[in-house]
């Protein structure tokens, strides 16, 4: 069976990108997003979560970026600089951290402030993810994982995507290496986070062209979608002007929201009763059976097959993140739990 997570990072970072993500949530592809609790942007986060129930909500724990931390600076010497901003990309801040300088201490006390704001914000929190992809860094994985733990979340992103993945993507050096590094961290962080008995997709893209996935790109991950469970990771926003005078990423916030957008209109089946199901002709594997997304939970589906699968086409249903809340997780059925994924 084949099983997709579309999952927008940055959900709090600036109301642009808030809108961007709710837009691609009621209009398209997009079932996920990671919630930013240090964001400019939470507040606005957070109300627009919830009146989109349809939207499953993680944390995105940062420590990275450039912005303000969650705690006073003065809490947090060795992380910020004189500024009180956080080290503004994930290889500024492994210097810092592998030569000994920024205290474990102040990163647990900023990763901890930052779940609890999410946790009681009035959301159910589906799964942790990180700005960067910082949480499957060697010595950052252990504290994520211990802190996700104590909370009672179970659920986490690997970012691995496949070694020679390319998809069509023409891809800088320094892009590749960059995700060859990570995708390295994020093997190792799978031993542990197996361990841990925490739960993650079985595969992952959107790193490589992150900022950059575009109709023919994402197409390209539907026509090569492997079994199991799968999650792409996005970038939408709206009013890019104001976007790219901000940061400097150079990504294409109003291109990914288009294909979002467009990709739901092409591949929607049905979309009723709180149901998303959608058809891609194009996925190898074909399936004799589908999954339906219903208030949060999976189950399996048998309706009319003429209105969910015609002809040669594979039926994918895109899934939420399990939800979970304050008093801990909902807890899997084993055998979910032996695949390791998340539902």
């Amino acid at each position: 069976m084949k099983k997709l997570i579309v999952n927008a990072d940055d959900f709090g970072l600036h109301p642009a990108i808030n809108a961007g993500i709710i837009k691609g949530c009621r209009d398209g592809f997009i079932t996920s997003t990671s919630l930013m609790c240090s964001g400019a942007a939470f507040e606005d986060a957070v109300l627009q979560a919830k009146a989109t129930p349809a939207l499953g909500v993680g944390i995105h724990l940062t420590l990275v970026g450039g912005g303000k931390p969650l705690l006073q600076a003065r809490q947090l010497r060795t992380l910020v600089d004189e500024d009180g901003l956080l080290p503004a990309d994930y290889t500024a801040f492994a210097k810092r951290w592998y030569a000994g300088r920024i205290k474990k201490a102040e990163v647990v006390s900023e990763l901890q402030a930052q779940l609890e704001r999410g946790l009681s914000c009035g959301l159910e929190i589906t799964h942790v993810d990180s700005h960067q992809h910082l949480h499957v860094l060697p010595g950052i994985a252990d504290i994520v994982l211990d802190l996700c733990s104590a909370f009672g979340i179970k659920k986490i992103r690997m970012p691995q995507e496949g070694w020679f993945w390319r998809g069509g993507f023409d891809s800088t050096a320094g892009r590749l290496i960059g995700r060859e590094g990570l995708s390295f961290c994020s093997a190792l962080a799978k031993m542990k986070a197996r361990q841990a008995r925490f739960v993650y997709p079985q595969h992952f893209f959107g790193m490589l062209a992150g900022g950059n996935l575009n109709e023919f790109l994402v197409g390209e991950i539907i026509r090569n979608l492997p079994d199991g469970v799968s999650e792409i990771m996005t970038h939408p926003g709206m009013d890019a002007e104001s976007l790219e005078k901000t940061f400097s990423w150079q990504y294409h916030w109003e291109d990914e929201l288009h294909t979002m957008k467009e990709m739901a209109r092409q591949y929607l089946v049905q979309n009723s009763g709180g149901n998303t199901i959608f058809c891609f002709p194009e996925a190898k594997k074909l399936q004799t059976a589908h999954l339906v997304v219903g208030g949060g939970k999976v189950r399996h589906h048998h309706g009319d097959k003429a209105a969910l699968r015609t002809g040669a086409h594979a039926v994918v249903a895109v899934l939420q993140h399990q939800r979970f809340s304050r008093g801990g997780a909902q807890r899997l059925g084993r055998g979910e739990e032996d695949l390791r994924v998340g539902l």
